[in-house]
């Protein structure tokens, strides 16, 4: 078995979709990055790559790319998908959090399970997301971004 974490964090911006988990979320801001910037995909992948021993989403994927502007991250997420399956491992759970004040979140949770679960060929009660607020505290309570936390155990097929 093995074990990874992961952590992502991307400004809030005017102008551009809020996508967490491969789902978009109305919302008056969206995240700033070469990507789509979803944090909760890329702490996932992060989570991933390092249990594998891959290094990070920015040795595979990096932001000087110019091949990878605006990319779907769930795109990316299958991508790590299939070097895992490559090595022989396959999920054993993930567990992430999303850090971010405003929007509610808790409707959409689900919808992002069924996508991270399908990306990786896991089982939905393989993957939990959870939502928190900082209550009003630090840069996500501010409402200047949102950040995700993301473990990940893997076991050998």
């Amino acid at each position: 078995m093995l074990v990874g974490q992961g952590y992502d964090v991307h400004a809030l911006v005017e102008g551009r979709p809020l996508i967490l988990g491969g789902v978009e979320i109305p919302y008056k801001y969206g995240l700033q990055g070469h990507s789509d910037a979803d944090v909760l995909l890329h702490a996932i992948m992060d989570a991933l790559l390092g249990a594998l021993g891959e290094g990070d989403i920015g040795r595979h994927f990096p932001d000087s790319d110019p091949n990878l502007s605006g990319v779907d991250s769930r795109k990316l997420l299958r991508k790590v998908a299939a070097l895992m399956v490559e090595r022989a491992y396959e999920v054993g759970n993930i567990d992430s959090t999303i850090i971010a004040q405003q929007p509610q979140m808790a409707k959409y949770l689900k919808g992002m399970c069924v996508n991270i679960a399908s990306d990786l060929g896991a089982r939905e009660n393989q993957i939990n997301v959870k939502a928190t607020t900082t209550e009003q505290l630090g840069f996500e309570g501010q409402g200047k971004g949102i950040a995700a936390h993301a473990i990940c155990l893997l076991s050998k097929v």
